[in-house]
């Protein structure tokens, strides 16, 4: 009886065999030529697919190591994103696809903040990938909203800052987002109130004035992104700004600051006493 590999249900470990007739016909997919006998206690070559496989579920094994015996301190950006893709892509080699993906997006929240139809056109990465990695991407941006949620805002400056930076950072066009806030400053609501081109969003006082009043808010906080990379403020963000502290404080609602983000850092219009 001939023996012909069937699927495991691990991606770990080399297929099993189970007896089972196989076509003669079929046999020209384990070798072609026939094979020498073996000389005693000599290590049989393993055909080239499965000794691919040994390869990288041996290298996959001792990052897993690594990372289980001293965290992500022992390991490299494109090792973590690896790590991550061993299980969305099981039958692959991933080290090429994580160091491709971080070389085109330049680092590891690039990759999370660029959007699904770029990374597909990584070699290697699909639909369905391309979506996990979003999916995992929301996640974090919904723990980092989570950490902000139902606290004083002001008091949880840092948190703020991080969750705005991961929502918006990366983004290819211009958003304008801006946080309403209660008497007590807690987070009310979280919009985005205006997508725009590379370099443009259009605001609207009268909008954002409005939409405070609809849900109570009594202070706001006004945030937007570079995509460029560069947040420092231009002479439109500062006039804008200005309009709607004016518009805002004839209904007693406090305009607290106006934050730019950019990929490697922000800009307080407060901070730098532009209001």
């Amino acid at each position: 009886m001939a023996k012909r590999p069937v699927a495991t249900s691990s991606d770990d470990e080399l297929p099993f065999e189970t007896e089972e007739p196989v076509a003669a016909d079929e046999r020209s997919f384990f070798g072609g030529q026939p094979q020498k006998p073996a000389a005693p206690n000599a290590k049989a070559a393993l055909p080239a697919s499965l000794a691919a496989q040994e390869h990288y579920h041996g290298h996959r094994e001792r990052l897993r190591d690594r990372f289980r015996e001293q965290g992500d301190i022992a390991l490299a950006d494109y090792e973590i994103l690896e790590l991550l893709l061993f299980r969305l892509i099981p039958r692959r080699d991933t080290k090429p696809i994580a160091k491709a993906l971080i070389e085109r997006f330049g680092s590891l929240s690039g990759v999370f903040g660029a959007p699904a139809a770029l990374l597909t056109e990584v070699k290697g990465v699909g639909e369905a990938v391309a979506l996990d990695l979003k999916l995992i991407s929301t996640v974090a941006h919904r723990t980092l909203k989570s950490e902000i949620r139902s606290k004083q805002v002001l008091s949880s400056w840092s948190s703020v800052i991080q969750y705005c930076h991961a929502a918006m950072a990366h983004e290819t066009r211009e958003q304008f987002r801006i946080l309403f806030l209660d008497k007590r400053n807690v987070l009310i609501a979280d919009e985005v109130q205006g997508r725009g081109t590379v370099d443009h969003t259009p605001v609207y006082p009268r909008e954002v004035v409005k939409r405070a009043l609809e849900l109570s808010a009594t202070a706001i906080i006004l945030v937007h992104n570079h995509p460029s990379g560069d947040p420092t403020p231009s002479r439109a963000d500062i006039d804008m700004t200005k309009v709607i502290i004016e518009a805002a404080k004839a209904l007693d609602i406090t305009v607290h600051d106006h934050v730019i983000i950019g990929k490697d850092g922000h800009v307080s219009l407060k901070g730098l006493k532009l209001i």
